[in-house]
């Protein structure tokens, strides 16, 4: 993935203007003007406008910033590409919802190709995709397959709670009904055991990225008051091999942070990593033990990954 990480990406709807320059002067790496969920029918043309004046007005630092534009069935995605991809230099890329087909992929690379030859001497436009129905969900290995711009996939689990029939009313959160109880026996009481009814969709749509060499980020959870809630979700897609969370409320950006960020423990163990296995290569040994652990070539590879992530945090120029 040689892309600049996103530890956070923040959602910021672009019919709220008081929001633009807080999200700017915020602590997340990236963020996206939302003229999609979050914007009614009657206001989409005013916020595709705020957007434009905002890209062209607003200094948003080194920040990332994206457009995440209407869906590319609806009538207004053509003219949220073609008009902001044209016309407002300082935007990154577009987030594009709901693909579910590799027809939609190529239809997406084929604008952005365009635009980015009418502007060959600035950055080209980025790509950006969420996955978020049951149809992408089951597509979504030969979408990424056959892409060649992608650099994020967002798991929306909104939008793919409603198309798998779900009435969860927390986006992302748990449900008590998801459960099993353990077996019944004479004199035993009963137990139930929560289940994560996310794990397959955020472990496939992650195996995925991996596999074609693209960033996966993990979406929203709705309940911004829930801060335990959050930074679970952010350590367990941590632990699927996410490369960030989405944050849908300014309180969430440091949440996110934190837990895409490295921990002192991790980069001192990185850092005392590399030094036995130094040690072990001068004494002409491919592996060594430290505090009873056998390291080898693999431990190097995730010190790596651990020190670059750590390098991205404290805001050099690293790359994943």
């Amino acid at each position: 993935m040689a892309t600049k990480s996103m530890r956070c990406l923040l959602a910021v709807p672009a019919v709220r203007r008081e929001f633009f320059q807080k999200a700017a002067d915020s602590a997340t790496d990236a963020l996206f003007l939302d003229l999609e969920d979050s914007v009614s029918p009657e206001q989409k043309l005013a916020a595709r406008a705020n957007a434009a004046r905002a890209l062209d007005e607003v200094n948003w630092n080194s920040k990332r910033v994206l457009v995440r534009c209407n869906a590319l069935d609806s009538e207004w995605a053509f003219r949220d590409i073609e008009h902001l991809g044209a016309r407002c230099h300082r935007l990154d890329g577009f987030l594009i919802p709901k693909i579910g087909s590799v027809d939609e992929i190529r239809h997406a690379e084929a604008l952005l190709g365009a635009l980015n030859r009418e502007r060959p001497r600035e950055r080209p436009l980025e790509l950006h995709i969420l996955i978020e129905t049951a149809l992408g969900m089951a597509r979504v290995e030969a979408i990424l397959e056959m892409a060649t711009r992608v650099v994020s996939v967002s798991f929306g689990v909104g939008d793919y709670s409603l198309s798998m029939g779900g009435q969860d009313r927390s986006v992302g959160g748990a449900n008590k009904d998801y459960a099993v109880l353990t077996d019944g026996a004479a004199d035993t009481a009963r137990h139930a055991h929560w289940n994560d009814q996310w794990h397959f969709a955020l472990a496939r749509v992650a195996n995925a990225c991996h596999a074609f060499d693209v960033m996966p980020m993990d979406g929203p959870f709705g309940n911004f008051a829930d801060r335990l809630g959050f930074a679970a979700a952010a350590a367990r897609g941590r632990v699927l091999g996410y490369a960030g969370k989405w944050a849908i409320h300014p309180s969430q950006i440091e949440l996110a942070n934190q837990a895409y960020t490295p921990s002192t423990e991790e980069v001192s163990w990185a850092r005392a990593v590399h030094a036995a296995l130094a040690t072990a290569r001068r004494e002409g040994k491919g592996a060594v033990a430290m505090n009873g652990q056998l390291l080898d070539i693999a431990h190097r590879k995730i010190a790596d990954r651990i020190l670059a992530r750590a390098g991205v945090a404290e805001g050099s120029a690293h790359d994943e």
